[in-house]
């Protein structure tokens, strides 16, 4: 059931009348449950058992860290003396802590198990499980990686002092929200949680703000990410016959169909969660106005950020132990980012850059808080337009990695960057007959997008502007309009579902 779809239409509103004519938080739970188990089903049905034991075990798990099995606390009235209370609780935290390694291997070791056993059965026996021949073929459940990580940080949560919910109901829906289950963002329990028990039917506000979003995220997908797609697959696809500027159009439109393909993902999911009364977290902040990389990974996929700083740079030291310390943290942080994103050696590249940049930012910061005119520069408008140009340039090559996680593919690209010219069949198949039209043309579409986008953050970021809501409620409808019309036959698949 793709979001772009009439049937994600008729299904979001046939949930919503249910759910908001019925009285009770149960019974609303119970709604939203079912509905995500269906849209689940319409995807991948052979999954859905796992999926349900994996909510249960984690929702046992954490009810096992959060159980207050310690003695009684120590006062002067206890019957046992203070050493033996001391000891007793030190057991208990470690039997605290042996349950949460123990859930944080099982969920890591699930999603490794999808991501990396087809290398392991090649490596070893020779076994294929990913062509579509084979007898063996194994397809990771969609959402594994959201689902898992969603699951970790919940238990650390707990093991951190956040209460454990003894209400298994309340869980699951949580973890099988249909809205945010495939492509996330990925969303806390606790703050989600809470939200069930203050619903509110939608005021109008929100509701123009809601369909907005769908509608908005329609476009960025539909239209925007689609027409772009096409573009990107037909240069990407013939890297032997494209020529360097074929090269680098398709990569920057790669990087243009990513972020708008995740956003308008995004944008669909949080507009239909307010619609029934929940707020997702946002994603994307104009990621691709940073001027440095660690804003950069402030602002793209903001959820996958924090998660990574809170559960994982922060346990490992943060930036507590020295400079290089702190940069070697970001370099792990990063391959596992790499690491999470797949099992391809373009990922761990992908990652690798990645922790690399962020390692060289952390020093050049150290550098100018020593020099004050280096600190001077940055801060200046040929310094900012220059650290802007550096990370953009950083970003949008590396995505070449994450698009042809293959290494010999990716690898000739950065070769074949400069000083290439593209045979005369590639000009004739892609830009005339498949595309009608120019580089040149692709060239100025993807400009006019760009300032789009710049208008776009200037009133948002910088003027602090909004539409009202009776003028989000007159685009809505022009943008389903828009998609219909142009929006490409057969859509594409969302990036993000493969991760």
């Amino acid at each position: 059931m793709k979001f772009i779809s009439i049937f994600y239409g008729l299904f979001l509103l046939s949930i919503l009348g249910i759910y908001w004519n019925l009285g009770s938080q149960k019974l609303r739970l119970w709604t939203l449950l079912l509905a995500s188990l269906v849209f689940y089903t319409s995807w991948q049905i052979q999954y859905l058992p796992l999926l349900l034991a994996l909510t249960f075990i984690n929702f046992r798990l954490g009810l096992e860290i959060g159980k207050n099995t310690s003695p009684t606390k120590h006062s002067q009235n206890s019957q046992i003396s203070n050493e033996e209370w001391q000891i007793s609780q030190s057991d208990w935290n470690l039997n605290r802590l042996k349950i949460l390694w123990f859930g944080i291997i099982l969920n890591v070791g699930l999603l490794l198990s999808f991501k990396y056993l087809p290398i392991v059965l090649k490596w070893i026996f020779n076994i294929s499980v990913e062509s579509t021949n084979s007898p063996f073929k194994l397809v990771a459940p969609l959402g594994i990686s959201f689902f898992t990580f969603e699951c970790i940080a919940y238990l650390i949560d707990v093991y951190r002092g956040a209460p454990a919910t003894n209400q298994f109901l309340k869980f699951a829906t949580y973890k099988l929200f249909f809205a945010k289950l495939i492509s996330g963002p990925i969303t806390r329990y606790h703050n989600f949680a809470l939200q069930f028990n203050t619903l509110q039917f939608p005021n109008v506000n929100r509701i123009s703000e809601a369909l907005w979003l769908i509608g908005r995220g329609a476009v960025k997908k539909g239209i925007l990410a689609d027409n772009l797609g096409i573009f990107v697959d037909l240069c990407f696809g013939n890297l032997q016959r494209a020529g360097s500027t074929d090269l680098w159009l398709a990569t920057i439109a790669y990087g243009l169909q990513l972020y708008l393909d995740f956003n308008g993902y995004v944008d669909i999911a949080r507009g239909s969660a307010l619609l029934f009364g929940l707020v997702l977290p946002e994603n994307f902040d104009f990621p691709y106005f940073s001027t440095s990389i660690a804003d950069f990974w402030r602002r793209w996929h903001i959820t996958l950020g924090d998660w990574l700083r809170n559960y994982l740079y922060f346990p490992l030291g943060g930036s507590r132990s020295g400079l290089m310390r702190t940069c070697l943290n970001l370099f792990i942080v990063m391959i596992v980012a790499g690491i999470w994103h797949g099992s391809a050696w373009g990922f761990i590249i992908w990652g690798t850059l990645h922790g690399l940049a962020l390692a060289v930012h952390r020093l050049t910061d150290a550098l100018s808080d020593r020099f004050d005119w280096l600190s001077v520069f940055w801060q200046n408008p040929i310094g900012i337009i220059f650290a802007w140009l550096l990370t953009q340039f950083m970003v949008f090559t590396s995505w070449i990695w994450f698009r042809l996680p293959n290494v010999q593919d990716s690898a000739l690209v950065m070769q074949n960057f400069w000083g290439r010219s593209a045979d005369a069949q590639f000009f004739e198949k892609v830009y005339v007959e498949a595309l009608n039209s120019t580089p040149h043309q692709i060239s100025w579409l993807m400009f006019f997008l760009f300032l789009f986008m710049l208008a776009s953050y200037t009133f948002k970021r910088g003027m602090k502007l909004e539409l009202s809501w009776p003028i989000k409620l007159v685009f809505v409808p022009l943008c389903f309009y828009a998609v219909w019309l142009l929006a490409p036959a057969g859509s594409l698949p969302y990036i993000y579902f493969d991760f």
